[in-house]
């Protein structure tokens, strides 16, 4: 049996295509790329609208193929999750958005095999680490507290029996919540954009003015 060879691509999740990068690697081991995509596909399609890391090991000899499916970064989970496009500009105080511990477990239920960790709440907590950054409130509190919360046992009920889906009643809550934690900052997030404005109109000025005159 010959060496098998690993091919590592980053797709989007359900929407893989051959390129040229794909038929450098595939094509002079005459493998069928349509139907390495195909699989890619039904493998990955969970994951629709993120780019995701993914293994082919192929036998160049009897061309049989393997394909692993990595999973993208948390960050990227949690903004699925909760339809956003992108994180908090001020993540301290103008929050993008509130998240139930419920969800966070999902997360983590993802992530659990591909990083290191002692124990599943632990990976919960990385979760709640990564929405801090994102500027995401986790059952309307920050992140550090939740995560004192949970080595308190607080959630353990939920983490233990792995729930990880909200009704509509749990979807109102969150959104009251973030509601009235926005309202706490309004002032003082309205004049941080303001001065992000000014400082973006200045760098506009500066350019204009360094800019060659024809």
């Amino acid at each position: 049996m010959g060496k098998k060879e690993t091919i590592e691509i980053l797709v989007e999740g359900g929407k893989a295509k051959a390129d040229a990068s794909m038929a450098q690697k595939l094509g002079p081991m005459k493998i069928n790329i349509q139907e390495v995509l195909k699989v890619i596909n039904e493998k990955t399609h969970s994951f629709n609208g993120m780019r995701v890391p993914v293994k082919v090991v192929v036998d160049p000899e009897t061309k049989d193929f393997e394909i692993s499916i990595g999973t993208p970064p948390i960050s990227e989970l949690i903004k699925k999750e909760l339809n956003l496009q992108k994180g908090s500009s001020f993540p301290n105080k103008d929050k993008a958005a509130n998240i139930g511990i419920e969800q966070a477990i999902r997360i983590a239920k993802m992530k659990e095999s591909s990083i290191l960790h002692n124990s599943f709440k632990s990976v919960v907590k990385t979760v709640i680490g990564s929405c801090n950054s994102l500027g995401i409130l986790i059952e309307g509190k920050e992140a550090e507290e939740i995560s004192k919360e949970i080595d308190k046992g607080k959630y353990d009920r939920e983490i233990n029996s792995g729930k990880t889906e909200i009704d509509e009643e749990k979807r109102d809550i969150l959104k009251q919540q973030l509601d009235d934690f926005r309202k706490q900052y309004l002032g003082e997030i309205e004049q941080l954009k303001a001065k992000v404005q000014e400082k973006k109109a200045a760098a506009a000025e500066r350019k204009k003015e360094e800019a060659p005159k024809k």
